[in-house]
């Protein structure tokens, strides 16, 4: 795993194939970070399926309403359509670009409508840039975040097995 700087500002999610560390950036976007601490923090993000995985484009997950995969609530159907039960965030857009390993926040057509989802890029993907709040970078273990079942959604969703802030894991 990458040498972690931030404890705090950092993320883990044990996905099936290993460890992805993800430096978040709370000095551009400071709600979206805090709200991703909050949920982890919460176990939110267990077992919540990557409902939406796109080849050469983006993975996207963290649809804590309708995706968790062990909850009586699950509905690969309904994935993707759902947040959290925290109030939306205001968009925090910013000049970073959406570049291959960077954690943008998931949204519908209004741009303060980001909740709890995001998306992992597979590759840079700047036709975003300004329009997709930007607040994290995965810092290791993209090789496992490639390994994700594609899919709209995949026919066996993957899923993160956990989430939890550094500065939380013993």
């Amino acid at each position: 795993m990458a040498e972690i700087k931030d404890p705090e500002n950092t993320i883990i999610i044990t996905l099936k194939d290993g460890p992805v560390v993800i430096e978040l950036l709370p000095d551009v976007a400071p709600k979206h970070s805090e709200r991703m601490k909050e949920l982890a923090r919460a176990g939110k993000y267990d077992n919540v399926a990557f409902h939406r995985v796109i080849e050469g484009f983006m993975a996207q997950t963290g649809d804590v309403e309708h995706a968790n995969m062990e909850s009586p609530s699950y509905d690969a159907r309904r994935a993707g359509t759902g947040g959290s039960d925290l109030p939306d965030l205001p968009s925090e857009f910013s000049a970073l670009p959406h570049d291959r390993g960077t954690l943008g926040a998931a949204r519908s057509m209004n741009p303060h409508s980001a909740n709890s989802q995001f998306f992992i890029n597979f590759s840079d993907n700047h036709f975003l840039n300004r329009q997709y709040t930007v607040y994290g970078r995965v810092i290791s273990g993209m090789e496992f975040v490639d390994k994700i079942a594609r899919g709209e959604p995949p026919a066996n969703p993957d899923r993160m097995i956990s989430v939890k802030v550094a500065a939380d894991v013993a």
